[in-house]
């Protein structure tokens, strides 16, 4: 492809994206399945230009003047493309598979573009988020917000999770070293290898046999809090694809039952296949709409072990991975989010025995989707408390907590991580 196919391509696809709600991973995917002429170079190529538009969209639109494709990607070729003026003028010669000659309003927003940039920036221009946002944000993170946004910008590593079901951390590093695959060991997570290099590990026999899962160390985090044991009744109340009930099931040597239960049936279609790859045999799988999940909802309550509450939520602590999710979040949205994720807490609260632990989780890094959240819930459910987070850490974990009070909240910025929330609370004991 000549460059100006390639900014086309670019374009095409930033138009599908714009066009719909599906993951921008599958629409790209997808893109490039259809045009095989496509060289790996050009998909490469394409692709990262697709992801900087979509992670700089807000600060791109700023200076362009405009929101569209066209503007977002002359803003691109500008900024970081090193090309001059006439240079990302040309790219837009109406050839074939080029994309058509620039319109005035583009041509006055090219000549805009090679000028200085404006000292007076909104901050949520720089950080490249909703401007709606600005308020939460600033409130989340106070003087470190440039810092936590612009480490949001950069891509996300890709995590391993060593599965004991099926191996253990030493066999699968020596594989992995023999074939020169380098990895390093996680930082917090004891199940964790990271990948030095982005590579897909999915056709890798390590994968093909249950012995690695593909998991942010963030996530498998969670998992490990919910200090679920061998014996223990589990419900994972929100499964989606069911990566922590996997995780749960390992640290519980497949002896005790978890119930794994999402409220959309296609969530949960993944996981009947990979609990056959993973060696996890206690874990059933029910669709929360169906009889048979009421039924054990209705037999779990007062019952219940560990019940893990990974909320629906803005994934604003994922925006490194779905960076087309922050431009498509609207405030209505947040607000529903809000409102199911109390509904949640208060439903599932009757199902933890005395003695017993609600762990709640988000990959939020929003104080309206975390903390405040629970201390709503706390101010209605007095039979709860909080166990502070470095208590449950050093249960399962052996290196320090980063956690300096009640919550774990992890971010790309401060420990390499998708951004993550956690709260454990505890039934009071009766009497």
């Amino acid at each position: 492809m000549i460059p100006g196919a390639r900014v086309q391509a670019t374009i095409e696809l930033l138009d599908e994206i714009a066009g719909t709600r599906t993951p921008a991973d599958h629409l790209v995917g997808n893109y490039f399945r259809s045009r095989r002429y496509a060289g790996s170079k050009d998909r490469r190529a394409v692709s990262e230009m697709v992801y900087s538009i979509l992670r700089r969209r807000g600060e791109y639109a700023w200076r362009s003047g405009g929101e569209d494709s066209r503007h977002l990607i002359l803003a691109h070729l500008m900024a970081e493309g090193g090309a001059e003026h006439d240079a990302v003028a040309g790219l837009f010669s109406g050839e074939k598979f080029c994309p058509t000659g620039l319109e005035d309003d583009e041509q006055k927003s090219l000549a805009k573009l090679a000028q200085p940039d404006a000292d007076d920036v909104p901050a949520w221009v720089t950080g490249n988020y909703p401007e709606w946002l600005q308020e939460s944000l600033q409130r989340r993170f106070g003087a470190d917000l440039a810092v936590e946004m612009a480490a949001m910008l950069g891509r996300a590593e890709v995590d391993l999770r060593v599965n004991d079901l099926q191996s253990n951390m030493e066999r699968v590093m020596a594989v992995l070293e023999k074939e020169e695959i380098p990895v390093t060991p996680g930082a917090l997570a004891p199940t964790a290898l990271r990948l030095d290099s982005r590579r897909s590990l999915t056709n890798h026999p390590l994968y093909q046999s249950g012995a690695i899962e593909i998991q942010d160390e963030g996530s498998q985090l969670v998992s490990l809090l919910c200090t679920a044991q061998p014996g223990q009744m589990v419900v994972d109340y929100c499964a989606g694809a069911g990566g922590k009930s996997l995780a749960m099931a390992a640290k519980m040597a497949n002896k005790g039952q978890i119930f794994a239960l999402d409220k959309n049936p296609r969530r949960l279609r993944p996981l009947r296949d990979r609990l056959q790859r993973a060696g996890a045999r206690n874990i059933q799988v029910h669709a929360l709409a169906d009889p048979a999940a009421k039924a054990v909802l209705a037999e779990q309550i007062g019952k219940t072990d560990r019940v893990l509450l990974d909320v629906p939520c803005s994934g604003s602590g994922a925006w490194r991975r779905n960076p087309e999710s922050k431009w498509r979040f609207s405030e209505e949205e947040f607000a529903g989010y809000c409102v199911t994720q109390g509904e949640i807490l208060r439903q599932s609260a009757p199902l933890v025995k005395p003695g017993g632990r609600l762990i709640y989780a988000t990959c939020s890094i929003l104080m309206e989707e975390n903390e405040d959240q629970i201390e709503s819930f706390l101010g209605e459910h007095p039979e709860f408390e909080i166990v502070p987070i470095g208590e449950v850490w050093d249960e399962v974990m052996e290196t320090p907590c980063p956690a300096e009070d009640d919550y774990l909240r992890l971010t790309p910025a401060q420990n390499s991580t998708d951004g993550f929330f956690v709260a454990v609370l505890q039934r009071r004991e009766a009497g």
